[in-house]
């Protein structure tokens, strides 16, 4: 599994530009930030071990890394469109939609994922403020009340922890409110940008033809050869 790992990590590097090459799939203009993966066989792009029909198949983690990082380190303005250059030449004439549709279908759930946690985050916010305002008040009210009847240093030092304390009930709420949400929601427009993004492949001239049908998911499992 780590050798599997590691050849994954190595094969994701940026397309080269290739004079014996054949383009299949959606058009890319030339506005859009071009995200360039080089693959030996497309199968090198899905999870492994993830038993899910094709279009609802994971991305392999280092593609989805290799793809993510790619667009955070992009203009915040610019669409996307997805180069895969792959190793062996064109298999059947429906591989581009298929690859393009597994991936918007992959990007689409992580979108969702990511708004179900920012929801999770808001509720629990939510009862974290309300909780942590009731000890506010009650800490407020317990401290008033012990300067009402002592005036000693000691009471000054137990109404200040009180007040302290009631604050650092405060605090998990503040953090959720103030900085924990908007990553999360970064991540969920990422994702939807990168679900609505044109996908080509960009096919070797060389090889042999039927190596398509060895090149998991091109092919099920039935309709390969021996």
């Amino acid at each position: 599994m780590a050798a599997e790992s590691d050849r994954m990590s190595n094969a994701l590097t940026p397309g080269l530009s290739r004079t014996s090459s054949v383009v299949a799939g959606d058009p890319v203009h030339a506005n859009r930030e071009l995200i360039e993966v080089h693959v030996s066989e497309l199968k090198q792009l899905f999870n492994a071990i993830d038993p899910s029909p094709f279009r609802e198949r994971d991305l392999d983690p280092h593609a989805e890394e290799f793809i993510t990082d790619w667009a955070k380190e992009a203009s915040p303005g610019v669409t996307f469109g997805l180069a895969v250059h792959l190793d062996r030449p064109a298999g059947p004439a429906n591989e581009p939609a298929e690859l393009r549709e597994a991936i918007h279908e992959f990007f689409r759930h992580r979108a969702e994922l990511s708004r179900r946690r920012l929801g999770g985050l808001f509720r629990r916010g939510r009862t974290s403020l309300a909780i942590g305002v009731c000890t506010l008040g009650v800490s407020v009210a317990g401290g008033n009340l012990v300067g009402s009847f002592f005036s000693n240093h000691l009471a000054q030092i137990l109404k200040e922890s009180l007040l302290i304390g009631g604050w650092v009930a405060m605090w998990r709420p503040m953090e959720i409110f103030l900085y924990d949400w908007w990553p999360i929601r970064a991540e969920a427009t990422l994702a939807d940008r990168l679900s609505v993004m044109p996908v080509r492949i960009s096919y070797k001239q060389d090889g042999k033809a039927d190596a398509w049908q060895r090149d998991w998911p091109a092919t099920s499992p039935a309709a390969r050869t021996v």
